[in-house]
């Protein structure tokens, strides 16, 4: 096999995996939150070498870190949420026929 061939190939999966995790992340937020979590704690034991607790600290999720200027909205300090009329009316689906 050719050497540009392999690396096109190895480029091309990249991208599919990355485009992959992306689309699992904002499909299920709160999944790869809980796994970011987990996988946290597990590499910022002390055991572990430096740069492993480094990428440990990394991969810790927003939501954990504590930071109210994050906007995770998660623990309802940020604030209270406006009323639903300062927010917009719900209006009813209105469906017309199509104009030949």
């Amino acid at each position: 096999m050719n050497a540009s061939l392999l690396i096109q190939y190895v480029v091309i999966g990249l991208a599919v995996v990355a485009s992959a995790v992306y689309a699992f992340h904002k499909m299920a937020p709160q999944l790869t939150n809980r796994w970011l979590a987990a996988a946290s704690i597990r590499y910022s034991q002390p055991e572990h070498a430096a740069w492993v607790r480094a990428l440990g600290r990394r991969l810790q999720p927003k939501q954990a870190t504590g930071n109210c200027s994050d906007g995770c909205s998660t623990c309802g300090a940020c604030g209270p949420k406006p009323p639903v009329s300062a927010r917009g009316e719900a209006r009813p689906l209105e469906f017309r026929p199509r104009q030949h």
